[in-house]
Formats: C-alpha cells, structure tokens, sequence
C-alpha cells in the first residue's frame, strides 16, 4: 500500500520496495557515505540535497564543523535560501532535536559521528511528535569505524558509494567519464522491508534520480556487508 506521509525517492523500482512507497515522514533516516566518502560524505549529502530539494519550506543543515558546499547542494536542486546551516560542533545531535520542535521545517539534517540508541530514540520521538523527518548524516574518519555498525533507531540506513560516470575509457575503466555522475545505494537496513541494492544516475538539478537500466536487477547487498541494527 503506498502511504501520504512518505518521501518518495521518485523511483519506481526503489519506492515499490521501500514500506508505504517510499521515506517515511516524521521518522529518523540514516544515510552515510561507502568507502573512502564515509569521512566526507559528499555523494550522501548530494542525495538528501536532491530528496529535500522537491520539498516544500526550509530545511536545517546543522554540521560538526563549516565544510559544507552550499553550491554542490544547490547543483542537487536545494537552493541556499532554503537552507539554514547551523555549525554546531558537538553539539549536532542536541541542534537536531530541538529542530524537531518546529514543524514547518522540510527537513533536518545532521551530520554526525556516533549515534547510540538512546540519542537515535529521542530524534525518532521528537521527529514522531513533529512529523518532520531527520535525517543522520554519518561521518567518520576510518572507513571500517565499528560505531557506524552499532544498533540504533533509525526506520532505514542507507548507504551512498560514487561510482564512475560513463562513457567508460578502454584503458582506464575505473576513470570516470564526462557523463551524469553515479551512484549505489545500498539499504542496509529497513523497518518492515528487506536490504537491497540499486545503482543510479546522481540527482539533477531539480533532485530527480534515474535508474541506470543495465544494473535495474541487482540483487540486495552481500550479507556480509549489511549493517547491525
């Protein structure tokens, strides 16, 4: 059944295998960069730019420290006028929670190293309470950093890995192309759904995603690399 209150990633194939069609509103979302990105973050930023950028009202970015691009976003289709940046430093998780008080927001998003149950709990309620959705933003400086494996609240986890654009160069395949950029995601966690694995054409624009069709049937993510929770 697909619900109301979701935010659809505008994507059939990824929308029909996410719970009610999409990201559930008033709820806790994780999203984090793969490999060498988890300590950056860049393509998983660009991801939550192009799904709040086709929302309406503004949006609280609150950061660890002042190393966000504010001109990558807007290229994801989320303007700066509708963005209030709040460099909190460890003081993320608290900025994120009394976001949440305020509902006229889009969206929250926070980005974050550790986040245990108990704090993942209390964004979950203050998000429930609100129905405006956070998103954590995880970043951490060692790729294989256990916290980012730890349990917590968030309905899904996801994660965001660049990959190289096309058209391919015979003898350098790995070398990205001139292309749209790529991206897999990868759920590694959803409540009531199953992991899985899509490779897609990096937000435009307006936000917009575009599956790439010769990767449509990827099976879900090896069992080995999906994360706890």
């Amino acid at each position: 059944m697909v619900r109301a209150d979701v935010l659809r990633f505008g994507v059939t194939q990824i929308d029909q295998h996410l719970p009610g069609g999409g990201l559930l509103n008033g709820a806790l979302h994780e999203v984090a960069g793969d490999g060498p990105d988890v300590e950056h973050g860049a393509a998983a930023a660009l991801l939550l730019a192009g799904l709040l950028a086709r929302r309406r009202g503004p949006v609280l970015w609150a950061v660890m420290r002042n190393d966000l691009f504010a001109p990558a976003l807007a290229a994801a289709g989320l303007q700066p006028d509708r963005v209030i940046f709040a460099e909190a430093g460890s003081a993320v998780l608290l900025v994120m929670e009394e976001a949440l008080r305020h509902p006229g927001l889009a969206g929250v998003v926070g980005e974050v190293g550790r986040m245990g149950l108990t704090a993942s709990r209390r964004l979950q309620l203050a998000a429930e309470g609100s129905g405006v959705t956070v998103f954590a933003l995880r970043r951490f400086r060692r790729a294989a950093d256990p916290a980012l494996a730890e349990p917590n609240a968030a309905v899904t986890r996801w994660r965001v890995a660049a990959l190289p654009s096309p058209p391919p160069i015979p003898h350098a395949p790995d070398v990205p192309g001139l292309a749209r950029a790529r991206w897999r995601l990868d759920l590694m966690r959803c409540r009531g759904g199953v992991p899985a694995t899509w490779t897609v054409e990096a937000c435009d624009a307006q936000g917009r995603l575009a599956l790439v069709t010769e990767f449509s049937d990827r099976s879900a993510a090896p069992a080995q690399q999906r994360t706890a929770g």
